[in-house]
């Protein structure tokens, strides 16, 4: 009982100095920080050239959103997949069939993202 007590107080203590490290950096970034409010700080920087006409406010198209996360699915991907690979001899038959469904799940959300056109750049 007292080796999981002492798990836990360690995972409390690492909890109360990341807390305790954040706040003060917040804080500090709060105190030590110029902060001024002024009508130039409000105007959109594009390459150094102030903002005219039409182009003052853009909006994104959301087909950039879609790209953003297919990267991100595929790049959680990857970092699933070293590990497995690095360790492939020692984790079994199971272990290789689980990875092959992740796979199979993952290239029918690709697809999809085909079916959908969202990989068509327009």
């Amino acid at each position: 009982m007292q080796v999981l007590l002492d798990n836990y107080v360690a995972v409390l203590l690492a909890t109360v100095i990341g807390l305790l490290l954040v706040a003060s950096a917040l804080i500090a970034s709060r105190l030590l920080a110029p902060f001024s409010t002024s009508r130039q700080k409000a105007i959109s920087y594009e390459c150094g050239m102030l903002p005219a006409g039409e182009r003052v406010r853009t909006q994104v198209h959301f087909r950039y959103y879609l790209f953003a996360i297919l990267f991100l699915v595929f790049d959680v991907e990857a970092v699933f997949l070293f590990p497995w690979a690095v360790t492939f001899v020692g984790v079994g038959q199971a272990a290789f069939w689980e990875m092959v469904l992740f796979i199979l799940i993952l290239g029918g959300g690709l697809a999809y993202a085909w079916k959908k056109g969202v990989l068509q750049w327009r």
